[in-house]
């Protein structure tokens, strides 16, 4: 069960951006689990890919491939083919070549993604036979069917739409992403994938994305998992009106804001479907001598089990939030300057317990669905934050019955 409203959005079609599904039938039969994006010619692309050391077979092809002007994207749900060495690349390849047939294009044009199970073969044939439908079923306005392709054990598909004005000109920005556990990105399982019509630099938009991710996805953590497949595509059609986004303009700071706003939307949805997540914790830190500083108490915070555990149960178990700061790695922490609050709720304050807290005060806080845990080192001028859900019964349920 999700955490807060999670409609599905109106999407705007993104000129020059198609997207087709089929079902392959790779775990199951029941809905689409082939999606292929296809770009307009003379597109740019950027990418950023999962720096875990035993990243999967598609991800070691893309890395490849990105420099080669990318024209398709074809992802897959249901197998990560990860863990699966020699034979995993080889797969990898092979379907961007059985793509690269149907399209008329080049196999290194093609951009693989996956996510399932790992150390599984990826069940090639199957995806060579659902590849001419889903190239069939090439829309704009396929970005529905799209988001709940690429879904695992996600609850509800993620996207986002926007449209902002640049020059007098419109530039629409879509985005949809998927994940609900191993999540701890960690870029450079979670999968996002945005688009635009507008016209920039390919190494202009991969500083934005960077940028972007950084800000987004890399201050997310549902179980502190960083998986072998996760990546996340910027592609640029430069079919808008609108005219090219230079460096270093006005025009560059709007459509950044815009790609991060995006971004963090949809990174803030996977951790509201955290598997078994009933409840979305935003971690603040101020007053950190850097950001390096603030993400690592933040997360450090994130990722406690006894943290988690205590929110599930809306437990205002205060000490366990005041352990994880303290064991964050702080050098010289001068514990009476650290403030920590739930919410607007002071719980601790020069070294100890808040004189004017109160377990009521405190159970307030905790029964709610969102709840800001901020904590102010008073060391520096940095501020970060962090977001996380609880565990719950239903993550431990979800996991150890995954494969069945």
């Amino acid at each position: 069960m999700a955490v807060g409203q999670c409609d599905f959005p109106n999407m705007h079609n993104v000129s020059g951006i198609a997207l087709g599904t089929a079902c392959a039938g790779i775990k199951q039969t029941i809905k689409d689990d082939i999606l292929v994006i296809q770009m307009a010619e003379h597109s740019t692309c950027a990418a950023v890919f999962t720096q875990n050391a035993f990243c999967a077979a598609p991800v070691h092809v893309a890395k490849a491939n990105l420099p080669h002007a990318p024209r398709w994207l074809l992802i897959n749900s249901g197998n990560a083919n990860a863990g699966t060495g020699e034979q995993g690349m080889h797969d990898a390849l092979v379907s961007c070549e059985e793509l690269a047939k149907v399209t008329g294009g080049l196999a290194n044009q093609v951009l693989p993604f996956s996510t399932g199970v790992i150390g599984q073969p990826l069940p090639v044939e199957k995806i060579k036979v659902a590849l001419p439908n889903a190239i069939k079923n090439l829309s704009l306005n396929n970005w529905d069917k799209a988001a709940h392709a690429i879904m695992t054990t996600d609850t509800f598909p993620k996207a986002v739409s926007k449209v902002i004005n640049i020059a007098g000109k419109s530039i629409t920005i879509n985005g949809i992403s998927k994940g609900a556990g191993m999540i701890q990105p960690n870029m450079a399982t979670m999968l996002g994938f945005i688009a635009t019509d507008a016209t920039i630099s390919q190494a202009l938009l991969q500083n934005c994305l960077a940028l972007a991710v950084e800000q987004s996805f890399n201050r997310i953590t549902v179980d502190g998992d960083t998986s072998t497949n996760d990546a996340c595509v910027l592609m640029a059609s430069g079919c808008s009106d609108a005219p090219e986004i230079d460096a270093d303009t006005e025009n560059y700071a709007l459509f950044s804001d815009a790609i991060m706003s995006v971004c963090k939307q949809l990174a803030e949805a996977i951790v509201r479907d955290g598997e078994g997540a009933t409840k979305l914790m935003r971690i603040v830190v101020k007053e950190a001598l850097h950001d390096e500083e603030a993400v690592r108490v933040g997360k450090t915070i994130a990722h406690s089990p006894l943290v988690k555990t205590a929110f599930f149960a809306s437990d205002p178990n205060w000490g366990r939030i005041l352990a994880a700061v303290g064991r964050s790695g702080i050098e010289a922490m001068v514990l009476e300057d650290v403030q920590i609050f739930l919410d607007d709720v002071c719980i601790v304050k020069n070294g100890g317990r808040a004189d004017d807290y109160t377990e009521a005060a405190g159970q307030q806080v905790m029964n709610r669905e969102e709840i800001t845990i901020t904590v102010i080192l008073g060391r520096g001028n940095a501020i970060q934050e962090v977001l996380t859900c609880d565990l719950s019964y239903d993550y431990v349920k979800i996991n150890a019955e995954y494969r069945t």
